[in-house]
């Protein structure tokens, strides 16, 4: 359940992008990131990176369209929020500190964040997500450079590298304690 949401303000965005204008859905999503950076923070809980970067992330595009180019068509909006989130996912990695981290060391008990490999398969999880962030940002660049393809085709990527991460996320921590004997609940699951 955790997971589903995680990704709701990515859900809002892409429902109202369907139907409203590019700066409402935008900051739409910004603010549905601060609220859950408001709960997690009401409850004693730390500041996710995610949430965090993607509430800027959000803003920034928003603020971009505001304030510089209203113009700024679909695909420039949504290339640019792929490859904002990229960014997170990618910097976290890089600052040793992938995003999943935060969400499996709140979800776990001590000894199991002690164990050996759970910092990897959270490095291993984070990559899921990297690599689906940066699937979504080619493939609404192909579609940038290469207007003749069906706009379907990039709803289809997106589609696919998003829900192959959701099921990695779950499939992955049952893997390794079938592998490993990890508990199953050493990482986040989408359930």
């Amino acid at each position: 359940m955790a997971i589903f949401l995680i990704l709701a303000p990515y859900a809002v965005f892409a429902l109202l992008m369907l139907v409203t204008s590019a700066t409402i859905s935008v900051f739409a999503a910004s603010a549905i990131c601060l609220a859950t950076v408001a709960i997690d923070v009401a409850r004693g809980r730390s500041v996710k990176i995610l949430a965090a970067g993607s509430a800027t992330v959000f803003a920034a595009i928003g603020l971009y369209l505001a304030l510089v180019d209203p113009g700024l068509g679909t695909l420039g909006v949504k290339l640019s929020v792929d490859i904002g989130i990229f960014v997170i996912s990618l910097g976290s990695m890089l600052a040793r500190r992938p995003f999943t981290l935060q969400y499996a060391l709140e979800s776990v008990p001590a000894e199991t964040a002690a164990i050996p490999g759970f910092l990897y398969a959270n490095y291993v999880i984070t990559g899921a997500w990297t690599a689906a962030a940066l699937l979504m940002a080619g493939a609404n660049l192909v579609l940038l450079y290469v207007p003749g393809l069906p706009l379907w085709s990039s709803v289809a990527v997106a589609f696919a590298a998003r829900n192959s991460a959701i099921y990695f996320t779950k499939w992955y921590p049952e893997y390794r304690q079938i592998k490993y004997g990890t508990p199953a609940r050493a990482l986040p699951s989408a359930r």
